[in-house]
């Protein structure tokens, strides 16, 4: 019997709470991200938290995309069509 042995991290920095959501262009230009990819699925997309998210990237004159075909159980081809609009700019 074989015995999974591992150790993975992922150093990633979680930012939460009221209004966080505003320091987004900060974060993207520290972290170099010039031009984002915001990916979502369609029922969410029409929602206002999505609306307010890209107004905030508009004030701040962040050039972005959207993708917003993701399916609750995302196939491959969800993955291609997202590769597609993040080549387009």
């Amino acid at each position: 019997m074989s015995k999974l042995i591992s150790k993975w991290n992922y150093p990633t920095t979680v930012r939460f709470g009221a209004g966080r959501i505003k320091e987004l262009p900060d974060v993207l230009a520290a972290t170099g991200i010039k031009q984002p990819l915001f990916v979502t699925d369609p029922g969410l997309a029409k929602l206002p938290v999505v609306a307010s998210t890209l107004k905030i990237l508009d004030d701040a004159k962040v050039p972005y995309g959207v993708f917003s075909e993701v399916k609750p159980n995302p196939v491959d081809s969800n993955l291609t069509a997202g590769i597609a609009v993040f080549k387009k700019g």
